[in-house]
């Protein structure tokens, strides 16, 4: 079993600061590419940042946020600034995990976790 486990959401001010953490745990033999994606309501889910062979951003966050990993602790971050209203939505982490040595890569995803920008 796989798990992934998000935290740092909640309620920021325009202009505010936050900092989202995803941890993987479980049976993990290596983590290849690491991400976030985020889904507003009433809306499709968008990609925001992935961090593997390269870093890529959105536009829409581009210069606002930044994708970081441990890779001891088998953590991704998303730290994300000068938050707008329009970055309201639900977080979610992606990992591509291996489980074993020569085995296939998997996509795991976490619950998502709430961010509201509002004042």
């Amino acid at each position: 079993q796989v798990q992934l486990v998000e935290s740092g959401g909640g309620l920021v001010q325009p202009g505010g600061s936050l900092r989202l953490s995803c941890a993987a745990s479980g049976s993990i033999f290596s983590i290849d590419a690491v991400g976030w994606y985020r889904q507003a309501p009433e809306k499709e889910r968008e990609w925001v940042a992935t961090s593997g062979g390269s870093t890529n951003y959105a536009d829409s966050v581009k210069g606002r946020f930044t994708i970081s990993r441990d890779n001891d602790k088998n953590t991704v971050y998303l730290q994300m600034n000068s938050l707008k209203p329009e970055d309201t939505a639900v977080y979610y982490c992606f990992a591509t995990i291996q489980r074993m040595r020569g085995g296939p890569q998997f996509n795991y995803w976490g619950q998502g976790t709430q961010v509201t920008v509002s004042s």
